[in-house]
């Protein structure tokens, strides 16, 4: 008889407790056997350790009936990199029922960011699976990152999120008509709290609640060099410390150079206060449980919104202003996070602003509907064009010097929307012979 496996798939810690707060929540159905498979998409995975060997892992690990490595299966390929030829499918999906020994089960899949690898390439060699998409952070407030093949996107049925943002609606995969469900944040509180309970020794704040520094290592990604993202760290430091912290931790991205560290311990000692780094590998949600800081301070960091949301604590952005200057293409999908982080969060040089920070009101979180709406589609203008006539009504309302950080004039002037030139130029983007003399322009400038 002809059974069901559920195969879920992860490639973060964040992630993995996430699917593993889904399944304490019961938003999935039964199924004979529950596969976790773990994927290790660092660009040097031989170098870095895998998700299930993490600290933490072993009570999620239990959840499931059997724990498998995406990398170990498609050896030497990389995961990132690699999706089947669509003639090499029928012969895929043979393989992993056999490795995996599926045999002829029906197969239901769970994964993370569906438009890439090696999500996208588990929904091309399982064809027909019905899937469900889990957000992995605030990307999933923003557009689809590219199009999706309807051959799989029309087979997802939901969208996962905790509620990071509460009363905001996200925007990812609404092309195929998917609709969120929201995972409890009892659930999710529950999974940090065994992760906190296993996490290896962490400084001792003295009873005091500290400044807790979130790293994110922004020049791996190419959006600040290192010099600058060196210079945001120190300034998260100063104004830690001008608003009164005396005792701060720095959590650095696992992969961050070590020198970063000694150089805020430095500036730390300097201003009088005390910097020590946490090298434990873990989530910063287990060190909100086991710091319980008196303030979170971070750019764009998922962790800034499960601290105010989640935790109630008090936090505080840096840098987003920068970031938001410099980030390229005007599609990167880093770009919601940051507008989220800058729309909503306090600045760290604003006292006033830090300690009195709170949660968004609901005519707060519709004004940031509005906003996403208006960034999303232009975004991602081919993917979701129903969100014209919103992001035109956003622009000719609310475009000032201040909401002007969250767009390019140059990608307003290309979609013909308010704002990219002066009323008596809007003919200009639509005027087809206009256009065509700008590209020769263009072409001659370049030759």
């Amino acid at each position: 008889m002809t059974g069901t496996t559920h195969i879920f798939c992860a490639s973060t810690l964040y992630g993995a407790a996430t699917l593993a707060a889904a399944l304490d929540a019961g938003l999935f159905e039964p199924a004979g056997r529950r596969l976790l498979v773990v994927t290790n998409n660092a660009a040097n995975p031989e170098t870095t350790v895998a998700l299930d060997r993490m600290a933490g892992f072993a009570g999620i690990g239990e959840r499931f009936d059997g724990v498998l490595s995406w990398n170990e299966t498609i050896a030497p390929l990389h995961p990132s990199g690699w999706g089947p030829r669509a003639n090499d499918i029928p012969m895929w999906e043979r393989y992993l029922r056999l490795l995996w020994g599926l045999g002829d089960d029906r197969v239901r899949l769970t994964v993370e960011s569906v438009h890439v690898n090696p999500a996208l390439a588990l929904c091309q060699v399982f064809t027909g699976a019905p899937v469900d998409v889990y957000a992995d952070g605030l990307i999933s407030y923003g557009p689809t990152r590219d199009k999706v093949d309807p051959l799989v996107g029309t087979r997802v049925e939901r969208l996962l999120h905790l509620d990071l943002v509460p009363g905001l609606t996200p925007l990812l995969l609404t092309e195929f008509g998917v609709r969120p469900e929201l995972i409890r944040t009892e659930a999710f509180l529950k999974v940090l709290d065994e992760m906190a309970a296993a996490a290896p020794g962490f400084p001792d704040t003295g009873g005091e609640g500290p400044a807790l520094l979130l790293g994110q290592y922004l020049s791996a990604l190419d959006i600040l060099g290192a010099a600058e993202e060196e210079e945001l760290h120190l300034r998260m430091v100063r104004g830690a410390v001008a608003l009164g912290h005396r005792r701060l931790v720095f959590k650095p991205h696992p992969v961050a150079p070590a020198r970063w560290s000694r150089l805020l311990e430095e500036e730390a000692a300097r201003l009088g206060a005390e910097l020590e780094v946490l090298d434990v590998p873990v989530l910063a949600e287990v060190a909100f449980q086991r710091l319980r800081p008196a303030l979170v301070v971070g750019c764009f960091s998922t962790a800034l919104f499960t601290a105010a949301a989640l935790y109630g604590l008090p936090v505080a952005r840096a840098g987003t202003d920068t970031v938001l200057a410099r980030l390229a293409p005007y599609q990167n999908s880093n770009r919601v996070p940051v507008t989220l982080a800058d729309a909503l969060l306090p600045d760290l040089g604003d006292q006033r602003a830090v300690s009195g920070w709170s949660l968004p009101s609901r005519e707060r979180v519709a004004q940031l509907e509005g906003l996403l709406k208006a960034v999303g589609f232009a975004m991602q203008p081919r993917i979701y064009p129903e969100l014209r006539e919103a992001a035109e009504s956003y622009l000719a309302r609310h475009l000032d010097a201040h909401t002007w950080r969250y767009f390019k004039r140059r990608r307003l002037t290309s979609l013909a929307l308010p704002g990219a030139v002066p009323a008596q130029l809007a003919f200009i983007p639509r005027n087809a012979t206009v256009r065509r003399l700008a590209r020769r322009a263009r072409a001659l400038t370049r030759t």
